[in-house]
């Protein structure tokens, strides 16, 4: 499979969002693409990186291992993130396909040379970096002072969000979400038991906030009522 960056699918929300036809081009001639099934692993922590890549369809975890054998959940990349860092060619986190992944990989040092050329991309980068840096800080307060129905709500409306933007939209009406982590990942990563993840699923299906058609999706009638569950106003930020 090969697309052209002109019609590529996260190309609106990507690294090379404000690329012009040269810069394109260039991309066009370093890029390849790679297919992981869910549950593969895209690298290891400490392993060496000699790619670069935006997510274009699926998820992938982001994980820590501490001395002690214990793994931790620090993050998730969904289509249009970037992977891999210009500079560094050794992965810092465990990275795994979640689902079916299929990226869209860059030579790291081609690409290193491309930012060095073009401010754009670099320009973009630092804004994507900056974006990630506010999301971690929302996380930690996510993680430290929200109910477990809030936690629930706020992903759900985390990946509403990335989904209607991928579209260039704005959450509204019916929106179909497909859950990227099993229910035990979901109880990893906001830091809840399996079983508080299931009965705050749940509930907020008998309260009419979501609707679920088998385990995995779910569709939200009213973007709004969810917003108002996860504590946070319309923007994504707490409510004062």
């Amino acid at each position: 499979m090969q697309v052209a960056c002109a019609a590529c699918p996260i190309r609106y929300r990507a690294v090379c969002a404000t690329c012009e036809a040269d810069d394109l081009d260039q991309l066009e001639s370093t890029k390849y693409y790679r297919r992981y099934d869910a549950g593969q692993t895209v690298v290891l922590s400490g392993e060496r990186m000699d790619f670069v890549a935006s997510v274009v369809s699926g998820v992938a975890s982001l994980t820590q291992t501490m001395e002690d054998g214990r793994t931790q959940m620090v993050g998730l990349l969904l289509p249009s993130d970037f992977l891999g860092r210009p500079g560094r060619g050794t992965a810092a986190y465990t990275v795994t396909a979640t689902s079916d992944l299929l990226l869209c990989c860059f030579r790291r040092r081609p690409f290193e040379a491309l930012m060095a050329r073009t401010p754009r991309i670099a320009a973009r980068l630092l804004d994507m970096t900056l974006d990630e840096l506010d999301a971690a800080r929302e996380w930690l307060l996510l993680l430290g002072r929200k109910s477990a129905r809030e936690k629930i709500a706020s992903f759900l409306a985390i990946l509403v969000r990335r989904e209607t933007a991928l579209r260039q939209d704005a959450p509204s009406g019916r929106t179909a979400i497909t859950l990227p982590l099993t229910r035990e990942a979901m109880a990893d990563y906001l830091g809840l038991t399996l079983e508080t993840v299931s009965r705050q699923i749940s509930a907020l299906k008998r309260d009419g906030v979501i609707e679920l058609e088998g385990k995995r999706h779910v569709i939200v009638p009213d973007f709004s009522r969810l917003v108002a569950e996860s504590g946070d106003d319309a923007d994504g930020g707490p409510l004062s």
